[in-house]
C-alpha cells in the first residue's frame, strides 16, 4: 500500500530533495505546491494522506494554509517542515493541529518517522 504525499514549499530544491528521499518508499509524492494558496486548491484535487507544509512562503504562509485545510478537512494530516526551530513556532504548529514538526535540513529517517507518526496519529 502506498500513501499519497503533497509537498508544500516555495523551494524547488526542497521539492526535489523530498522526492529523492521518498523514492522507493511507501510514500508517493502526488503534488508539489510553492504557495499556501496553491496548496488549498491542490489539496481539493488530490486529497493526500499527508501534507508536508513549509511555514515561510510568499503570500499565505504555511500556518494559515494548514489551518484552512484542517478547518475544511478535519481528517487532514499536516506535517510542518521548517528551519524555524523555535519553541514558539513549534507551539504554534501544535496549536493549529499539525501532526508533527520536521526540522530542515531533512534526512530520510527523520522524514519517514514523522510521516508514519502523522499517519498513525489518529489511531
Amino acid at each position: 500500500m502506498s500513501f499519497k504525499v503533497m509537498i508544500v514549499d516555495d523551494s524547488r530544491v526542497v521539492h526535489a530533495e523530498m522526492k529523492k528521499l521518498l523514492a522507493d518508499t511507501e510514500f508517493e509524492v502526488v503534488a508539489t505546491c510553492r504557495s499556501g494558496e496553491n496548496a488549498l486548491s491542490t489539496y481539493e484535487e488530490c486529497h493526500p494522506d499527508v501534507v508536508t507544509m513549509d511555514i515561510v512562503m510568499p503570500g499565505m504562509d504555511g500556518f494559515a494554509a494548514a489551518r484552512t485545510i484542517m478547518e475544511k478537512h478535519p481528517e487532514a494530516r499536516v506535517l510542518i517542515v521548517s528551519s524555524l526551530a523555535y519553541d514558539d513556532t513549534i507551539d504554534e504548529a501544535v496549536k493549529i493541529g499539525a501532526k508533527g514538526f520536521v526540522f530542515k535540513p531533512i534526512n530520510q529517517e527523520q522524514l519517514m518517522g514523522a510521516l508514519m507518526g502523522a499517519l498513525n496519529s489518529d489511531k
